[in-house]
């Protein structure tokens, strides 16, 4: 018999199936939930109770017949209200650690999972918030969402950056729009350096506040420095080391968009004297300026996923060997690389075996001296490892 109006259901797991949700895993699958034909037509992102065959409470759970990570953890309580309030504690509780983490507005406020919040993402902008609900059930609680996020942070606008591929696995379609408030445009502060943003026209929600800490390294060690950053997007890095006393940065991306907001912030900062800018493939850019001679004190690598998939991994791989090969000839001896993979199926051991390969190719020698991946205000599930997508070596070479 299907459920009574307004009941919530009890969904139950697979015999054999319980072990790694009793460990405090907060997903389980679709080929581990007994499906009974009446849950299949439940509405994706549905509260549902979870339980094991043994009868085992494993709380409340977001349920999505149609995604194959089909129950997502919201509340251990199987009875929780999910609703304004249930959003209101947990953003609550997100907000409270970034005020001990950061130093100010600009920051992700919300990571998903490691925020029991399921598939949300929300990054701030001081006064502007752009939301990504890449879940089905965040996608239902969009509403209760913009109310609550009105209430307690008063913003000048809310923007839904709903282009994430992770969408579609949940049968949600693509949205980018304006959800409440007037122009959305802002400015994020970092270092000293003041940086544009149109989180509703940018590069995922507009500028990535993970290599925050890894910037604030490089940027430490640019003084006098010739800095070439490479995949620079808005030019976050190559601009901060400008700020901290760099003598010239050199801005490659493909993108001439991302150019041209770099060369805004630029000029808005000051900086455009001592900074360059160049339009062209990474690689190719790279292998142009060995064959010139052209040598740099810092060289920055940070550059989008290139193992976007798992087919991706090996190919994937292949490629940050490649860019740290043609990267390391440009460092001049005693100087700096930083490279860094946002792929999530390049996992931390393979990335630096592929970076080690791409430094023996170059036959140069160094030594590592930090190995880091994203800001404290993206934390990581402790059971969802793979979520610490972002992994960063700075290796000194001789």
């Amino acid at each position: 018999m299907p459920p009574e109006p307004g009941a919530r259901p009890t969904l139950r797991l697979l015999p054999g199936h319980g072990r790694r949700l009793k460990a405090g895993h907060p997903w389980a699958f679709s080929n581990e939930i007994a499906m009974k034909p009446e849950y299949r037509a439940l509405p994706p992102g549905a509260p549902v109770r979870l339980e094991g065959d043994d009868g085992w409470r494993f709380g409340t759970f977001a349920f999505n017949p149609h995604s194959l990570i089909a129950a997502r953890l919201l509340d251990r309580d199987p009875d929780a209200a999910i609703d304004a309030g249930f959003l209101r504690a947990r953003i609550a509780q997100a907000a409270a650690l970034r005020a001990r983490v950061t130093d100010g507005p600009y920051h992700r406020l919300a990571h998903a999972e490691a925020d029991r919040l399921p598939g949300l993402v929300i990054d701030r902008y001081g006064d502007v918030l752009a939301v990504q609900a890449n879940s089905a059930a965040m996608d239902r609680l969009t509403p209760d969402l913009v109310a609550v996020l009105s209430d307690l942070f008063a913003p000048r606008a809310i923007v839904a950056r709903n282009d994430s591929p992770a969408r579609a696995h949940e049968g949600l379609s693509e949205q980018v729009a304006l959800l409440a408030g007037g122009e959305a445009h802002a400015t994020v502060e970092e270092g000293g350096v003041r940086f544009p943003v149109d989180p509703l026209a940018g590069q995922k929600t507009g500028f990535y506040f993970d290599q925050r800490p890894n910037r604030d390294r490089m940027a430490a060690l640019a003084a006098e420095a010739r800095v070439l950053d490479v995949f620079c997007h808005a030019g976050a890095f190559g601009l901060r080391c400008l700020a901290a006393g760099a003598a010239e940065a050199l801005m490659v991306d493909a993108s001439a968009p991302a150019l041209e907001a770099a060369r805004v912030a630029a000029e808005h900062n000051g900086l455009g004297a001592r900074a360059e800018f160049r339009r062209g493939d990474a690689f190719d850019v790279m292998a142009a300026l060995a064959t010139e001679g052209a040598r740099f004190d810092i060289v920055i690598c940070d550059p989008p996923a290139f193992a976007k998939a798992k087919k991706d991994q090996a190919a994937g791989l292949r490629a940050y060997g490649r860019m740290t090969r043609l990267a390391a000839a440009l460092v001049a001896p005693g100087g700096f690389l930083f490279v860094a993979s946002c792929s999530h199926h390049a996992p931390a051991d393979l990335f630096a075996a592929a970076v080690a390969e791409g430094l023996h190719r170059a036959r140069r020698e160094g030594r590592i001296i930090a190995s880091t991946g994203a800001g404290p205000d993206h934390p990581v599930h402790p059971m969802l490892p793979e979520s610490a997508y972002l992994k960063a070596q700075v290796i000194e070479l001789f």
